[in-house]
């Protein structure tokens, strides 16, 4: 039978074998919270979440909140530049954790410079009450 290796761990199928990054794989997971209170934030408002080092690798982030954030207001997670680049403007309408992260983000290289991620608030304002928080997941060897 034939035996195929992940690409972070192809290293293992080489003679000697290679070292894997440790960064992707065996690295610790390092969680960033960021919580807020919801006050009609309008759109095009910006909160910033946290300031990310150089050297980590985007995993995962979870958003929940202790209220939906309506039907109409849009929130997108990412950089300056890039409001999307860890969660594409979508509306949160459920008051319970939910997964983000996408594929264009969980592959990058490790960053080169300090990060300021942001939480941009789009086409609608926020509600006038209620908590939000973020975690943002990153690897670092």
């Amino acid at each position: 039978m034939a035996t195929t290796y992940a690409n972070e761990v192809a290293g293992f199928g080489t003679t000697p074998n290679t070292k894997v990054d440790g960064g992707i794989h065996g690295g610790r997971l390092h969680r960033f919270r960021a919580s807020f209170t919801m006050a009609s934030q309008a759109s095009g408002d910006d909160i910033v979440l946290a300031k990310i080092p150089a050297g980590y690798r985007f995993a995962f982030g979870i958003l929940n909140a202790s209220a939906t954030m309506g039907a109409s207001a849009t929130v997108a997670i990412g950089i300056s530049g890039s409001t999307g680049k860890y969660r594409a403007a979508a509306v949160f309408t459920a008051a319970a954790p939910t997964l983000f992260g996408v594929n264009t983000a969980a592959d990058d290289d490790a960053l080169t410079a300090e990060e300021t991620v942001l939480l941009t608030v789009g086409t609608a304002a926020l509600p006038s009450s209620g908590t939000a928080y973020v975690d943002l997941y990153y690897s670092a060897p």
